[in-house]
């Protein structure tokens, strides 16, 4: 099919119609339409399936190159979707981490008698990250802490 764009649609048509009505001994009808299909596939690969289809006056779904394109088309998806799920949870893992450590070293910290301010600044994380480790607002109270028991308002022992 190396013609004008125009030709290749007209010559295309007509093989199709051929292939449908004359029977051949070595490719069924479906065979060679599937051929034709997939040439005319590549020839206009600048045009939509949908707009090869009404071209040609079938579905190209049905054709191996467009089963292949959709299989690879998925599997480019799941591979990514692993790649990205594998990122996302490995930046989970970091930040539960992170959140565990701190609300385990954080209140002994507070009881050695560092500051909030100077534990995030020591592990050079956001003081938020550091109030939320002893369960602290950003206003430095708890309503279930009163104040004397709060350990950064105690002296060291």
């Amino acid at each position: 099919m190396i013609a004008p764009d125009d030709r290749t649609v007209e010559q295309a048509r007509h093989l199709i119609d051929r292939a449908r009505v004359e029977p051949s001994s070595n490719l069924s009808a479906a065979e060679i339409i599937e051929v034709i299909a997939t040439i005319a596939v590549y020839k206009f690969a600048n045009l939509s399936r949908a707009e090869v289809e009404a071209m040609l006056g079938l579905s190209v779904e049905q054709t191996r190159v467009y089963q292949e394109a959709k299989a690879e088309g998925r599997q480019e998806g799941r591979q990514e979707g692993r790649q990205e799920g594998r990122q996302e949870g490995r930046q989970e893992g970091r930040q539960e981490g992170r959140t565990e450590m701190l609300s385990i070293i954080v209140p002994l910290l507070l009881k050695s008698g560092m500051t909030l301010d100077r534990i995030a600044e020591q592990f050079q994380v956001e003081l938020g990250l550091v109030q939320q480790a002893v369960q602290i607002s950003p206003d430095q109270s708890n309503p279930n802490q009163s104040k004397r028991d709060s350990p950064d308002l105690n002296p060291p022992n």
